[in-house]
């Protein structure tokens, strides 16, 4: 199932900065400060430059009427790949490819709940199911495409993601089916790893938790497009994790 966009607006990038504002110059030659729903690093998908899509708001409470969806970025290859930078949509994508079953280990449950306390973190999904048990999913997104080709997670230190992680171990060894879901938002990227290199703590944290039972899953978008505009992304693509 496609989550749909709105009429998406291009642009070139001209700067991010401050984390959540980014300057772009759109087709029609006027520039829009937009807001950047990304908090990370975004290294590798903040190119200055680059072709990007803004999404239009006329809620007159906002601060900013644009807010920055995707990137265009070129791949070694020659062609061009679009990047979802928005982390807030990575959760939408899944939850609606959950729903239509189309996440083939995850398919089958009853039910599904959004945003689940368990000890001490709140997980992103719960499934259950009367026959098969419950199954617990914690969504990160995936942007980071190195120089080597090869995907990695996180692109910056994360604490958080260390955290979550520990969560999930715990409810592993406690019999539970406990999931870490990498949605990766990078049509380019083609497998998914730790990325020791810039945080060496979560890479361990990855290592143990899948040695003590946690199932690491990751699916990549696939964007629909009309000419040439963004119009809807689904999550059919089962990428390797390379533990």
């Amino acid at each position: 199932m496609m989550l749909s966009y709105p009429a998406l607006v291009p642009g070139t990038l001209i700067k991010r900065y401050k984390r959540f504002l980014a300057d772009v110059r759109l087709d029609d030659g006027r520039e829009v400060v937009a807001h950047c729903p990304n908090t990370g690093s975004m290294k590798a998908v903040n190119v200055p430059g680059c072709r990007v899509w803004l999404s239009p708001s006329d809620n007159p409470k906002r601060k900013l009427a644009w807010t920055w969806e995707f990137i265009e970025l070129p791949q070694a290859d020659g062609q061009l790949a679009l990047a979802s930078v928005h982390t807030g949509r990575a959760n939408r994508i899944v939850e609606a490819a959950l729903e239509a079953g189309e996440l083939a280990p995850l398919a089958g449950y009853a039910t599904l709940r959004r945003e689940v306390k368990v000890a001490d973190a709140r997980l992103d999904f719960m499934l259950d199911d009367p026959e098969r048990g419950r199954a617990y999913i914690e969504v990160k997104q995936v942007t980071l495409k190195e120089q080597d080709s090869h995907g990695y997670f996180p692109d910056s230190v994360s604490v958080r993601g260390t955290k979550h992680l520990h969560s999930l171990r715990v409810l592993a060894e406690q019999g539970e089916r406990a999931v870490l879901l990498f949605c990766v938002a990078h049509e380019g990227i083609a497998d998914v790893a730790a990325a020791a290199h810039i945080d060496a703590t979560y890479a361990a944290a990855l290592a143990e938790a899948a040695a003590s039972g946690v199932e690491v899953l990751a699916y990549g978008i696939d964007v629909e497009r009309k000419q040439g505009r963004p119009i809807g992304v689904g999550l059919t693509r089962h990428l390797p994790v390379r533990l």
